[in-house]
């Protein structure tokens, strides 16, 4: 296989990154907080909460398009694998030091396996 190129399987994972992605703008966005509350998450400024909310789905466009054209752009692919990782990070750290429910730990999950995934492929074809 190709370095620029993804195998079946990261295509669909890239894939599935999008719709992954606006569900996090639905829980991130200012006029939904009961979905917040749902997963554990603090209420924030709405400024910060905006922000989220516009760059979440850019990056899950960003995940949708490689995994559909199979061409991977590795610098795209870098940042967005140290995010979901730092964002997965962040809520297991704020978890395990009793600021945020188990819930909201657990939201990150998925992000942190993805980013494993992601850093995996990284590393064999880098």
């Amino acid at each position: 296989m190709e370095q620029n190129r993804f195998g079946r399987g990261m295509r669909w994972l890239l894939m599935a990154c999008g719709p992954m992605n606006l569900g996090g703008v639905a829980v991130f966005a200012p006029p939904f907080p009961h979905l917040r509350n749902m997963v554990g998450l603090p209420e924030a400024h709405p400024l910060y909460l905006w922000v989220l909310t516009a760059w979440l789905p850019l990056f899950g466009v960003a995940y949708f398009w490689m995994g559909w054209t199979g061409k991977a752009d590795r610098t795209f692919l870098t940042v967005g694998t140290a995010g979901k990782a730092t964002f997965a990070v962040i809520l297991l750290g704020l978890w395990g030091n009793g600021e945020l429910p188990m819930m909201a730990g657990l939201v990150g999950l998925p992000d942190l396996v993805l980013a494993g995934v992601f850093a995996a492929w990284l590393w064999r074809t880098g």
